[in-house]
């Protein structure tokens, strides 16, 4: 693992509601693994949602509340690490156009998932994990394309050969095998609010990503969003196929101390 910058980088954790009550082993491993990169990581109990459901479905005025409650919460933060893909876009790309404040911009410019952190700020690619499987990277829209954590596939891009700060982190990990999955990076189905508003057509979108990710011959697939990753994980305990789901926050913070 390289060295890192010698004064102790301040992390307030940005935990997303649907993390706090569905999967908070994604935000203690998150806090794992910021803490062994030498973070001083901070948790204000007080954060509320970002509003991300809200703006998805249009209701402005819950958003704007919410968002301005975010800012107002997270506004001293040097650095703001969160979980989720889709709600570091939500603050990043929605804030501004929602309350029109400086402070929304600021926020935005010291706002990141926690991949992005790591590779790009704390500068390193090898956490010192070990996660001996096979294992396929789902890239959720939102990383892809608001974040671009990784390469979209229909973009020109410049450089085709750049590897994403998500599959960079991955093939830093001792013993995980990466494997590749046909249509890489279409939509899993969930969505949002799309899946409460077209559950059939979410499920079968879902069902189809499921069985792509399955012919990849992976154990486990991983992504940056605990909402696509929950969505998979549902249909594979109802259709009884396919790779177990774990947050890419999971597999860094396995093996401590390798």
């Amino acid at each position: 693992m390289p060295e890192l910058a010698a004064q102790r980088p301040s992390v307030a954790l940005f935990i997303p509601c649907y993390v706090d009550q569905l999967a908070p082993e994604v935000g203690l491993a998150t806090a794992t693994v910021l803490e062994r990169l030498g973070c001083e990581v901070g948790f204000d109990a007080g954060q509320t949602c970002c509003g991300q459901p809200f703006v998805t479905s249009g209701a402005r005025r819950e958003a704007v509340r919410l968002a301005r409650a975010h800012v107002e919460r997270f506004a001293g933060a040097d650095a703001v690490v969160c979980p989720s893909a889709s709600c570091v876009a939500t603050v990043r790309r929605r804030y501004a156009d929602l309350i029109g404040e400086a402070r929304a911009w600021r926020l935005a410019s010291r706002t990141f998932e926690l991949g992005e952190f790591i590779v790009s700020r704390l500068g390193t690619s090898d956490v010192g994990a070990c996660f001996p499987h096979r294992v396929a990277l789902l890239e959720s829209c939102h990383g892809l394309r608001e974040l671009e954590l990784g390469r979209a596939s229909e973009r020109l891009d410049p450089e085709p050969s750049r590897i994403g700060v998500t599959e960079t982190l991955l093939r830093g990990v001792s013993g995980l095998e990466l494997r590749p999955v046909s249509r890489r990076d279409e939509c899993c189905g969930f969505g949002g609010a799309f899946s409460f508003g077209f559950p059939e057509l979410s499920a079968r979108i879902g069902r189809d990503k499921l069985r792509a990710l399955s012919e990849s011959g992976a154990e486990y697939v991983t992504g940056t969003d605990v909402s696509c990753l929950l969505h998979l994980e549902g249909l594979r305990a109802r259709e009884g196929f396919g790779p177990r789901a774990i947050h890419l926050a999971e597999i860094l913070a396995s093996g401590a101390g390798r």
